[in-house]
């Protein structure tokens, strides 16, 4: 596979054996280390070299992880940029101290499509030195792909539309085009035909007829569509094996599937996560239409409705089921007329995170006919009910990977996972003849993720707890674990659990611990009892009541973390103890009834110097400990402050901090100012997520701040900012590539239509929750069903104004605004709930 790399160099640079492989080492280490802007090897990589590789069709690099495979995997394009960028500020300044180059390294962006780049890196480059001009090409190419009033294959007219093709060759093994809107189903088609149908030469007959036809891809006529595929003489790519389309949400799914079958048969991986118009009902004829597939991802953002208050109108129960059959007759009715016409599957991961759309006869499809399946995530899959997931388990006999956090699984899951007797009265058979306690489906599991399952009475989760000696990781946070339940887990090969919000003790969590000493993730915010003494430490495997130091102690001596989540009982002796434990400890958060004190916030960055993410909840803050824990974390990547008692000002913040992505100021930051919010942006340039809550001085300008310097936001929370909206909200739109935007409480100004505006300007946004406080008119327009498909949920926070005393002898009083109710737009359905969303 690394012949074309061979074949590039010696062809273009006609080297000798030894120095080919010399110039072969520094364009590879170059491709490497794209991100490493100091290598000593980028001085000595030749112009000529890359230029030549850049205009070579069958140059195929692509980034995993921390290594680089040549000629394996096709350019991801914003890589591509990346690393032109790098090389071209490296070079320029050698051209400085050498007094001219003759050639102009800036052409090489030429070689950057600009069209296919993913729209939030495009953003986000707005202000590079040398990437800028090309940032807002593509950002302004873009939003003209998704103008329906612009025809994008008038480029055709300038002979410009190279720019449009994706970079697949014969050698290419993945095609990544996630974070594209601007992809559709004719743009997608358009890469897969052969390259003579980009060449200025094509007769002027057949370019009509075939522009013509692309645009029928990009209409409504389903048969239009059905003849233009069959027409177009596709390419087939063998060697591509994964095809990431996630977050693609102008591409058609079934136009996709009808050219992945024809490009793509041997694609296995498929990622199509936030792909919102990708219904779970086409789950069956995309394993149809791709047979090799043996891993499927269809992520979605969870529906904002609380699992215990489903609307009305979203019917949890399978549409076959009637109330009076029992579930296995239901079963049987459902099968052959709804599936029976797929074939088996050999799908061995599947992950549907968030998908509110998947019901019973969903999972009765999978239970039937993907008998390979061994890794499966139905967390947030809210209307799935119990009895479903039931019959799912049963029928899984490879399954080692479990997600079912936030879900109706409930006693009769459990049952199915431990085959302790019938699991629902007269229906489901007792375990086969013959099968014995290595059988039960529990034994075999590693990963089991529940947190959230409220429905499983405490006895059952004992009876689990006692058959998952095999899991290594384990959550089951806000489930009804007790000291019981945790003591009867029989593991020692752990390496991650969550505990956080349930009864357990320290003692028995110490047990928990001693017994793992490979455990390397702890999550235990929230339980309170860990603090309390233990008036029940006689079970088999608790030890006396301890101190609660004792834990860290425990932890401190026999584990080597990497990320710790703590409330309740962590402290600066907790914190003391764990230091032989997290000196390479990447992530930290510290909760409710968690107290580091000041000495140990100064010793922080100390005790725990390769940290990336920090969260602190309800802590004593100052300058002081903020600027020497910012000063010392180079690598911070994550940092969230919330409720932290101490105002924090902008001189925590003087320091660069080009590696921070996230960044949460939820009221510790009342005083900020415009000036403020400039400095932080000049130290953090880099933020994709901003939170800001009680930052009261802040004013419309401050939205400017926002949009101009930080134009790649994807997340953005403003709460009780000011009157930052007091004008409108427009400054946001400059914003492209959000994808979540939460505004409450920033000043009454924001134009009726701004939801209407957010659907057609902001191309990647799924999520948007804003209050009628701060309508200018007392309310919004909603877009209409078809129009807000790419939304995920769009809420509406409702107040209502209640008088406070601000004395006893209520001599003095003023109005506040208590929430009332939330209005929730789901894709289908409109909701309303008391929560607060």
């Amino acid at each position: 596979m690394e012949i074309p790399i061979v074949n590039i160099v010696r062809s273009s640079l006609l080297l000798d054996d030894h120095n080919f492989i010399w110039y072969l080492e520094f364009m590879v280490d170059f491709l490497l280390q794209m991100h490493a802007v100091h290598s000593q090897h980028f001085a000595d990589i030749p112009y000529r070299l890359l230029v030549s590789c850049l205009e070579h069709p069958y140059l195929t690099v692509d980034r995993l992880g921390n290594n680089i495979r040549v000629s394996l995997y096709n350019y991801i394009e914003m890589h591509l940029a990346e690393a032109l960028s790098i090389w071209i500020d490296y070079n320029q300044r050698q051209v400085v101290h050498a007094g001219g180059c003759e050639y102009d390294f800036t052409d090489l962006l030429k070689h950057i499509r600009v069209s296919i780049l993913p729209l939030s890196f495009a953003a986000g480059k707005r202000k590079s030195n040398y990437l800028s001009d090309l940032a807002y090409k593509s950002v302004q190419a873009i939003h003209s792909m998704k103008n329906p009033s612009v025809d994008w294959t008038d480029s055709f007219e300038n002979d410009d539309f190279s720019h449009l093709r994706l970079r697949l060759t014969e050698y290419s093994e993945m095609v990544d085009l996630s974070g594209c809107p601007q992809i559709t189903s004719a743009l997608l088609f358009f890469s897969m035909l052969p390259y003579s149908y980009c060449m200025e030469s094509m007769d002027p007959l057949l370019r009509n007829s075939f522009k013509e036809s692309l645009r029928e891809l990009d209409g409504v006529h389903k048969y239009s569509r059905l003849f233009s595929l069959q027409v177009l003489p596709v390419l087939c790519f063998e060697a591509v094996h994964k095809v990431d389309i996630s977050k693609c949400l102008g591409l058609n799914i079934a136009d996709a599937m009808q050219c992945f079958s024809k490009s793509f048969p041997s694609l296995r991986i498929l990622k199509a996560a936030y792909l919102l118009n990708f219904e779970a009902s086409d789950l069956p004829r995309l394993l149809e239409k791709c047979p090799l597939l043996i891993e499927v991802d269809l992520t979605h953002d969870t529906s904002p409705i609380p699992l215990a208050h489903p609307s009305p109108a979203m019917n949890p129960t399978c549409s076959c089921i009637d109330k009076n059959d029992n579930f296995e007759d239901a079963v049987l009715i459902m099968t052959p007329r709804c599936y029976s016409r797929f074939p088996k599957s050999n799908i061995a991961r599947l992950t549907l995170e968030g998908r509110s759309d998947v019901r019973d006869d969903d999972l009765i499809h999978i239970a039937n006919n993907c008998s390979f399946l061994c890794y499966l995530n139905l967390k947030g899959c809210s209307f799935v009910s119990d009895a479903a997931i039931c019959y799912l388990l049963w029928s899984s006999l490879h399954l080692h990977a479990l997600i079912v956090c936030d879900t109706r699984f409930g006693n009769n899951s459990v049952k199915a996972l431990c085959c302790c007797g019938r699991v629902m009265t007269g229906t489901l058979p007792y375990p086969p003849a013959g099968w014995k306690n290595s059988d039960w489906l529990a034994c075999k599991l590693q990963i089991l993720h529940m947190g959230g399952c409220k429905g499983v009475d405490p006895g059952l989760l004992l009876r689990l707890m006692s058959r998952i000696k095999s899991v290594k990781s384990l959550c089951l946070r806000d489930t009804q674990l007790d000291d019981d339940a945790l003591s009867s887990f029989p593991g020692s090969s752990l390496d991650s659990l969550d505990v956080s919000n349930t009864m357990i003790s320290q003692s028995h969590l110490a047990c928990i611990i001693r017994k793992n000493p490979g455990l390397k993730i702890l999550k235990a915010r929230g339980c309170k009892s860990i603090v309390q003494a233990d008036s029940n430490c006689g079970r088999r495997l608790a030890p006396p009541s301890l101190p609660c130091e004792e834990v860290f102690i425990r932890l401190g001596n026999s584990c080597k973390l990497q990320e710790i989540a703590l409330g309740w009982g962590f402290s600066s002796l907790a914190l003391e103890a764990l230091k032989p434990a997290i000196t390479a400890l990447s992530s930290l958060t510290v909760g409710l009834g968690g107290s580091l004190g000041e000495d140990a916030l100064r010793q922080l960055p100390t005790i725990c110097p390769n940290l990336e993410s920090l969260t602190l909840y309800f802590q004593v803050l100052s300058d002081g400990i903020m600027s020497n824990i910012l000063a010392s974390l180079r690598h911070l990547k994550v940092l969230e402050l919330c409720f932290c008692s101490g105002d924090i000002s902008i001189l925590s913040f003087k320091f660069s901090m080009p590696h921070l992505r996230k960044l949460g100021l939820q009221r510790v930051a009342a005083s900020m100012t415009h000036d403020d919010l400039l400095v932080l942006a000049r130290n953090c340039p880099n933020l994709t997520e901003l939170c800001l809550v009680g930052c009261r001085r802040l004013s419309s300008d401050a939205q400017e701040i926002i949009s101009r310097e930080w134009p790649g936001l994807t997340y953005l929370h403003l709460e009780e900012c000011g009157e930052v909206t007091r004008h409108g909200a427009s400054s946001l739109f400059d914003c492209a590539a959000l994808e979540v935007l939460f505004l409450r409480h920033n000043g009454r100004g924001i134009e009726k239509s701004f939801i209407l505006d957010a659907v057609s300007k902001l191309p990647m946004l799924r999520q948007l929750s804003v209050d009628t406080c701060d309508a200018r008119e007392g309310r919004f327009s909603i877009p209409k069903r078809k129009e807000r498909q790419s939304f995920s949920a769009i809420k509406i926070a409702r107040c209502q104004s209640r008088i406070r005393s601000l004395d006893i002898q209520s001599v003095k009083q003023r109005r506040w605004r208590v929430h009332r109710d939330t209005l929730v737009y789901l894709r289908d359905e409109r909701t309303i709930t008391e929560e607060r969303l």
